[in-house]
């Protein structure tokens, strides 16, 4: 028979989440497998119709645009209910993949001033992007935020929008890896990408789902 304990791994653990280790499946090792339950695999689905009601309802119109109060709406709005944290700016700190993100002790000073850059030219509302990236404000759900967020600042500076469906997910993701060091990478990709198609909806609500795929959740294989 095999012994299964639950344990809390370091300070955060998203809601629904469940680490299970499984001692002594074999002789002298151990193996630990994390197993996501039902609730959790509901997050992204859950909050995926979030994020289309937030364009259906036409609430996006009341979000601030370029602000870190406005970035903060669009999570509560995305994850209300399903985070504990939803909108509100992370006071530990995070990394992923060796990277540590902006430190928890001075990141409102750090937004403050990403808040201040210029979104007048195309690649001014890139670095502004690429450093709240930098900065991961939120515990999770930073990605999915960030893009609606980039997308309204496109709209409403240089009626654009990105047309996320035709961006590569491996693509993206590697772009948005190395902005820290080299922005160009993802500008070309974004710039590549834009339209100026900004009212139709199956653009949209297509992005939406690109964003999504991007964090790992296919709506195609989505089982109720």
């Amino acid at each position: 028979m095999y012994e299964i304990s639950i344990k809390k791994i370091g300070n955060f653990i998203p809601k629904g989440m469940v680490i299970f280790y499984f001692e002594n499946c074999l002789p002298d090792a151990d193996r630990h497998v994390t197993v996501k339950n039902k609730h959790m695999k509901n997050i992204d689905k859950l909050s995926l119709d979030n994020a289309y009601r937030l364009f259906d309802s036409g609430d996006i119109e009341t979000i601030e645009i370029g602000t870190t109060k406005g970035l903060q709406l669009i999570h509560k709005y995305l994850f209300e209910g399903l985070y504990d944290f939803a909108g509100k700016i992370r006071s530990q700190n995070i990394s992923k993949g060796g990277f540590r993100f902006a430190t928890a002790l001075y990141i409102n000073e750090i937004l403050a001033k990403i808040e201040l850059m210029p979104e007048n030219t195309f690649e001014n509302l890139i670095e502004k992007y690429v450093e709240m990236n930098i900065a991961h404000p939120f515990m999770e759900g930073n990605g999915r935020t960030m893009r609606i967020w980039l997308d309204m600042i496109l709209k409403a500076r240089l009626k654009k929008v990105v047309n996320w469906q035709f961006i590569d997910k491996t693509d993206y993701l590697q772009a948005m890896e190395r902005s820290p060091i080299n922005v160009l990478e993802i500008r070309t990709l974004v710039w590549a990408n834009l339209t100026d198609d900004i009212d139709n909806r199956e653009i949209i609500m297509k992005g939406i789902e690109q964003s999504y795929y991007y964090e790992g959740y296919e709506k195609d294989n989505d089982e109720d």
